[in-house]
């Protein structure tokens, strides 16, 4: 395979968290490239039963093109018998007593064999229910915490987190752990039994009124920002997601914890091969709209930081620390920030750039086959009242007009109609989730990650396990590989 491979993880067994996420089938391919000697890996994976989550992994990981490097240097039949061999799919969720893990026998069998846990399953929906986020990113921490205790010969629980919750800031954001009850705005205390009571408190209070699934989870969504903004956090994700960290380093006991947070992460630098991404990230969705002609503006301020950072090298930098820390124990939970603002900064304004000069070159074709031409780049509105101007003057009328046509014509209109409503609120709504990303100033801190890069080169790890984002030329990344990679995606 790899003519360099990691060592440290010959003989290893490792549980995997959230296994058919972005981040984890990225992680699950490097392991099973370059140490095709692990002893086993235990992918934990939302399924009715423990055939059906095989199945899953299968479909929804294993044919996926980013297997394709195995797949091609050593053949279908190699790649089918390593993942026989040393991939075990098991059905669970975290957001359940033992990880929803329902064959005690097998469970009997991890605490024996688990040597590493690495916990990446999250729910990543800025604007999530707040029950579910709860479930997942708080209780669902506290329950991989649980587990791993029970594990003989884990001594260290890594768990993926994000950078951002650090909240909407500026200067230097240090790589710094949360205690109990410490919340953004200084001003509050936050008890996570008390929260948990509000959510049953709210579920009592719909139930009361007989409200339909849709008021709520309006409901729900609307609580969980309510109660993130009133802390000083952005978002219900970034908000539940330090809740998780709190929990982690409050009840770790004799447990190294080691917290992984990642800026936003984008498609894959360099490995397995470039450009590789699902679904469609955070600023993608303005990218692919600007590229189809159906946006030419954006919320945000082209001078403020987009802190990017490729898949692959978030997943080197957990495999970096794993090796690390595996045999450490440090009474401080250890953060290590996975970043780019502080050593390789972006700007929006090149960012758009970037997508101009690309859909420049590769323009799109229409549904008739007429190119799509982009004019300039996206135009900015650095302010909501400007941006909700902009809107109601070139937007609005429009709607007003096909409402009219649509009732003078019998409702002939009315999926056209309800379509365009519903992507121009959308529109509204996802700026306003986004603010806190496209008007940041801040650059995360990486005094743990630089010398973790340090103990890396030390060791001769520092190709093989290459997360320093100072090599990136962004111009070229987004040019030949991201942009390109998400318009394959999206098609």
């Amino acid at each position: 395979m790899e003519s360099r491979t990691i060592e440290q993880f010959q003989g290893k067994t490792i549980l995997i968290t959230g296994a058919t996420g972005f981040l984890a089938k990225i992680l699950v391919e490097k392991i099973l490239r370059v140490q095709p000697n692990v002893k086993k890996l235990y992918l934990l994976i939302r399924a009715s039963d423990n055939n059906s989550a095989r199945q899953r992994f299968t479909n929804e990981v294993v044919m996926y093109g980013l297997f394709n490097v195995i797949r091609e240097k050593m053949g279908t039949i190699y790649l089918s018998s390593l993942v026989e061999d040393k991939v075990l799919p098991i059905s669970g969720d975290i957001s359940k007593k033992c990880m929803g893990t329902k064959n005690s026998q097998l469970r009997e069998h991890m605490f024996k064999e688990i040597d590493i846990i690495i916990n990446s399953a999250a729910t990543t929906n800025f604007d999530e229910r707040y029950d579910i986020a709860m479930n997942i990113n708080v209780i669902g921490a506290k329950n991989v915490l649980k587990f791993a205790k029970s594990c003989k010969k884990v001594k260290m629980l890594l768990h993926v987190s994000t950078a951002y919750v650090c909240g909407k800031t500026t200067g230097i954001l240090l790589e710094k752990s949360f205690v109990m009850g410490e919340t953004l705005n200084k001003n509050s205390y936050l008890d996570m039994d008390k929260e948990r009571s509000i959510i049953a408190s709210k579920f009592k209070e719909l139930r009361a009124q007989n409200a339909t699934p849709k008021e709520l989870t309006i409901a729900m969504k609307e609580l969980g920002l309510q109660r993130a903004r009133l802390h000083g956090w952005q978002n219900t994700y970034a908000f539940t997601k330090a809740m998780g960290e709190v929990v982690l380093g409050h009840s770790k006991e004799n447990l190294q914890i080691v917290i992984i947070r990642p800026a936003v992460i984008t498609s894959t630098y360099k490995e397995p091969f470039p450009g590789w991404i699902e679904g469609v990230k955070t600023v993608d969705s303005f990218i692919l709209a600007y590229g189809k002609g159906v946006l030419n503006f954006y919320y945000g301020d082209p001078n403020s930081k987009f802190d990017a950072i490729p898949g692959d090298m978030v997943v080197n930098t957990i495999l970096a620390a794993v090796l690390a820390h595996e045999n450490q124990y440090s009474e401080e939970v250890v953060i290590y920030h996975s970043s780019s603002s502080l050593n390789n900064p972006l700007k929006f304004s090149d960012l758009m750039l970037y997508a101009f000069h690309y859909f420049t070159k590769n323009p799109w074709g229409d549904k008739d086959g007429k190119t799509i031409k982009v004019k300039a780049p996206m135009r900015p509105f650095s302010s909501m009242a400007s941006y909700r101007k902009h809107i109601s003057t070139h937007y609005l009328p429009l709607l007003k007009m096909l409402k009219f046509v649509n009732q003078v014509s019998c409702h002939h209109f009315e999926k056209t109609y309800i379509l365009m409503k519903k992507r121009i609120y959308k529109a509204i709504r996802l700026t306003e989730l986004y603010e806190p990303y496209v008007f940041f100033y801040g650059s995360f801190d990486e005094v743990n990650t630089e010398k973790l890069r340090l103990a890396m080169k030390e060791i001769n790890m520092d190709e093989v396990l290459n997360f320093d984002p100072r090599c990136i030329k962004w111009e070229d990344y987004f040019m030949n590989a991201h942009i390109p990679g998400a318009v394959k995606y999206l098609f």
